[in-house]
């Protein structure tokens, strides 16, 4: 039976900054003009001039509103298809001015570390200069005078912001207005990667000098079982992101850092791989084999693990034949090693590498320097 193959697409789509700042751009067309228009054109943050589509607009005189439909294109956005709402109100009195709001679905920042105002909507800083940057090329008459109030809302945004990671970064009650070049690339990356960026940011102002970085969801778990006195924000999911996440305590001061993971992303990144995804580097069962002689497998053993695709059969193997811990332990001491060397972190900041099994079972763990964190 052929395995089914499955085609991805590379129809690109708009950020949710570029389909709010289309939706202002349109309402504030309505209040100079008297009439909402079907489709408007959209200055996006790259330069680029594009042309969205704009829905329920209507107009009193005093504001405005209109909406525009998120296309994430082939990407597979839990944003795809969000209502970018926009709400404008002419502020008599207040010429020139232009002031951004968040609305219902648009969440709002609670904690610090993600160069927002606390308590303010969760709008990122590009999206909200494109968003000014429209409503002042169409706007002008009305500036001279008066100001504007935009108010950005996402009518299903309480719903989608339950599959994104902003209630950890303490963004409540919807999702976040982003995006850098208002382009949505099929499959991108950059999304995630900024997310766990700002994950160790926000981890920086709790004060615990610490952030756990872990693979995935089940080796989270299992870390905030090993670190239970620690916030569920000193926790990020960093995915293949290690050295965006490590660059980013660095920079941020953090003196410790605990890596949760399991046999597969560990061998990547003792073996100097810093992005772990699978398409970047195939997994290094040489280095596995030299480890598993290390601790007393057989020289046949250490052939067949050499000879394997995968690093979870090397794993498998050292357990059958009673090795399993110390073949763990070696591998989170090289990630150590790797790590720390000279050329890499060194000493900037003190690191503790915790193992599990599939299950999310503890193995070992290993440390380089004093542990701070009981």
């Amino acid at each position: 039976m052929m395995e089914k193959t499955v085609r991805r697409g590379t129809r690109t789509g708009f950020t949710t900054g570029a389909c709010s700042a289309a939706a202002a751009r349109a309402a504030v067309l309505g209040l100079v003009h008297g009439a909402v228009p079907d489709a408007v054109d959209c200055l996006l943050p790259n330069g680029d001039v594009v042309r969205f589509a704009v829905n329920d607009g209507r107009c009193d005189g005093a504001s405005a509103h209109a909406m525009v439909i998120k296309d994430a294109g082939d990407d597979p956005d839990c944003t795809d298809k969000a209502h970018l709402t926009a709400d404008v109100r002419v502020l008599p009195g207040d010429a020139g001015a232009v002031r951004l709001a968040g609305g219902f679905g648009v969440g709002t920042v609670t904690m610090a570390g993600l160069g927002l105002a606390v308590g303010g909507p969760a709008i990122n800083p590009v999206p909200r200069s494109n968003i000014e940057d429209n409503v002042r090329a169409v706007g002008g008459p009305l500036l001279v005078h008066a100001g504007l109030e935009v108010t950005i809302s996402v009518p299903q945004g309480l719903e989608m912001a339950k599959k994104t990671l902003n209630a950890r970064l303490g963004i409540l009650g919807g999702i976040s207005i982003l995006g850098t070049t208002g382009i949505v690339k099929p499959y991108s990356t950059s999304a995630y990667r900024a997310s766990v960026v700002q994950g160790v940011q926000v981890a920086a102002t709790l004060g615990h000098g610490v952030v756990v970085l872990t693979t995935g969801g089940r080796t989270e778990q299992f870390a905030m079982k090993e670190r239970p006195g620690l916030p569920a924000a000193c926790f990020v999911q960093m995915g293949d992101f290690l050295r965006y996440a490590l660059d980013e305590a660095v920079a941020q001061g953090l003196r410790e850092v605990v890596i949760g993971g399991m046999v597969g992303k560990l061998t990547k990144i003792a073996q100097g791989e810093t992005i772990t995804h699978a398409n970047r580097a195939e997994v290094d069962t040489q280095l596995l084999a030299g480890l598993a002689a290390r601790v007393g497998a057989p020289p046949e053993v250490c052939a067949e693990i050499a000879a394997a695709e995968t690093a979870r059969f090397g794993a498998e193997r050292m357990q059958a034949i009673g090795l399993g811990p110390a073949f763990h332990t070696a591998l989170a001491q090289a990630v150590v090693r790797t790590l720390t060397a000279p050329d890499r972190y060194g000493d900037r900041f003190h690191l503790t590498v915790l193992v599990c099994d599939f299950d999310g079972t503890k193995i070992t763990e290993a440390v380089c320097g004093p542990a701070t964190i009981a």
